[in-house]
């Protein structure tokens, strides 16, 4: 093979290693699921449809997790005064992991008038992986605390998953049982979907590879020029 050849071909092996490893970032998804809550509130049943999203982020050897309602659900016969409203839940794990995750937030910032939808705030949690796979966060029961009463809202409709992520378990096994294990963590909301730190490393990997390559290749091309100055 001419050097220009191979020169070229070296470029080329490199190129589809950088691409390779690129497309062995893991894998996220998320989507916005449409939840019908059932609530037994001290003044009787009430029923509620929100839209639930769950977005996660990679923290370290595990992730946050941000829990968001786009519509209230339930309603106070009386006025909520602010911070007179504690909201908290639960996330169902699936998939590869199995168990609870509880999710808090703040206090109501506002006052919540009589009769209307009350507004959750984003809750947020931790997840730490217990097994290796694909892990799936449903919207579990959802309960509020006012005025020394308790309101309870469970899903009648059997959600889907609004997030899904390809986890590695902090001890590198497939063991073990997620159970009502996590902690729950008062953070704020996280934007980011997805382990996106790892796929970035992943992407600078690939990187690094095709530059090897080039490298490699240029090398070559300027000793074969040396050499035919020599002759």
């Amino acid at each position: 093979m001419s050097y220009p050849k191979r020169t070229a071909a070296l470029a080329s092996v490199a190129a589809l290693a950088g691409s390779a490893v690129l497309m062995a970032a893991p894998a996220a998804r998320a989507e916005v699921v449409n939840v019908n809550y059932q609530c037994k509130t001290p003044i009787g049943d009430k029923s509620a449809v929100s839209p639930i999203d769950i977005k996660g982020v990679k923290s370290g050897s595990g992730y946050k997790l941000t829990m968001s309602w786009q519509k209230g659900v339930s309603s106070s016969p009386v006025d909520l005064g602010k911070g007179a409203m504690n909201p908290s839940a639960t996330i169902k794990l699936g998939g590869a992991d199995s168990g609870t995750l509880s999710v808090t937030g703040p206090a109501n910032q506002a006052t919540v008038p009589a009769n209307t939808p009350i507004k959750i705030s984003d809750l947020t949690g931790t997840y730490t992986p217990k097994k290796s796979g694909k892990v799936t966060f449903t919207a579990g029961v959802l309960t509020i605390k006012a005025l020394g009463t308790t309101t309870t809202c469970t899903p009648t409709n059997s959600p889907g998953a609004s997030l899904t992520l390809d986890v590695t378990a902090a001890s590198g096994s497939s063991g073990g049982t997620q159970s009502d294990s996590n902690t729950s963590d008062n953070g704020s909301a996280l934007p980011q979907t997805g382990p996106e730190d790892s796929a970035i490393a992943l992407g600078t990997l690939g990187g690094t590879v095709l530059l090897a390559g080039a490298a490699g290749a240029l090398w070559l091309t300027r000793r074969n020029q040396a050499a035919r100055a020599r002759r």
